[in-house]
């Protein structure tokens, strides 16, 4: 585990890891004091900022707040986070609707002790020790982190592939899957490779599209759907 320290911060650089339960925490947000224990039974996208009054961050949370109901029937929710203060949070929330017109209406974690941000490895030293940098984490409904992105400072996140994501995650838990590079809703999906010769048989009167015994494709109902 890597350590360094900022001040009078002590920062832990280590990544959590993929197929771990998330690191727990509870922390002062802008919707009231939360854990993460309180979204056991949701899919979490929690999500860092570098700062308030950011242009970048502000275009981000633009988006995001117009991702979030399509983000519920997903049975996701969001939570953002910078080490700005819980008034910076407030104070730019407000401007973000007195000015483009838009709600926030997801919680933003305030991390001036950077407890959290230390727990997900979010302050990267080499880019900046006093801001978060642009990461982001899918925690399933049983706590698990599912996935991770990293963006540097100056490169806003793109939620189309966010939901695209979140889509893709589900629907490997629903049927099975795998997805294939640039998936989307509604196309093939990847078909295991068998791992005995009798599962390479018996998967021949399946109905898959096959390439070779090692690579089929199948279909399967989208997001959402009951099947």
């Amino acid at each position: 585990m890597e350590h360094s320290t900022t001040g009078d911060y002590h920062i832990q650089t280590a990544l959590p890891r993929l197929n771990a339960l998330a690191p727990a925490f509870e922390a002062e947000t802008t919707h009231g004091r939360l854990a993460l224990e309180d979204y056991r039974g949701t899919w979490v996208v929690l999500f860092s900022h570098p700062a308030d009054f950011t242009p970048v961050c502000t275009t981000e949370f633009i988006e995001f707040a117009r991702m979030a109901p399509a983000l519920k029937e997903r049975n996701t929710e969001l939570l953002g986070l910078s080490i700005d203060s819980i008034y910076s949070h407030l104070a730019w929330v407000q401007a973000i609707r007195d000015k483009f017109g838009v709600e926030i209406p997801f919680p933003v974690i305030a991390d001036g002790n950077r407890e959290v941000a230390s727990l997900y490895g979010m302050i990267n030293p080499e880019e900046s020790s006093t801001e978060t940098s642009r990461c982001l984490f899918v925690i399933d409904d049983k706590g698990v982190l599912r996935a991770m992105i990293y963006y540097p400072l100056t490169t806003g996140r793109n939620t189309d592939e966010i939901l695209r994501l979140i889509d893709a995650l589900q629907t490997t838990d629903r049927h099975r899957v795998a997805t294939p590079a640039n998936w989307r809703p509604g196309e093939s999906v990847i078909v295991p490779p068998p791992r005995t010769v009798e599962d390479a048989e018996a998967r021949k009167g399946l109905g898959y599209e096959c390439t070779d015994w090692w690579f089929c494709k199948t279909t399967v109902p989208g997001p959402g759907s009951k099947g």
